[in-house]
């Protein structure tokens, strides 16, 4: 199939999908026109990223989780050192985002938004 219907069977947009086969994840036949010709197991593998990637896991997690998934004599525990270290990256996410939206919530707290040009919200942008 082209990469037209590989797209919409697997929820890709076609320039991920081309761009995945660029970077080495997929690596779909040529037809003899020299088209992308993507088969059953090639749409399974770009379904298998786009479910890694919505779990916000890297391209190089998804390469190695994809290498796992395809190596039948992989041991699980190497799978779950990639997801543990991926929660504990959001995690750490978390943490600062929290601590960004306490700053801003106490910004605005501080902040009068009324017609007067000081604010301290853009002194604190500026450093000061």
């Amino acid at each position: 199939m082209n990469v037209g219907e590989a797209a919409e069977m697997s929820g890709l947009p076609a320039k991920t999908i081309r761009y995945y086969e660029d970077i080495g994840l997929v690596h779909p036949a040529r037809a003899a026109n020299g088209y992308r010709d993507y088969s059953a197991s090639d749409i399974h593998r770009l379904a298998f990223l786009r479910r890694a990637r919505g779990l916000g896991f890297s391209i190089p997690d998804c390469r190695q989780l994809m290498a796992l998934y395809e190596d039948r004599s992989r041991a699980s525990h190497d799978v779950r050192e990639i997801a543990a270290a991926h929660v504990e990256a959001i995690g750490e996410k978390l943490r600062e985002l929290e601590q960004m939206r306490s700053t801003l919530k106490k910004l605005i707290h501080a902040c009068h938004g009324d017609d007067r040009p000081d604010c301290p919200i853009l002194e604190d942008i500026a450093g000061g």
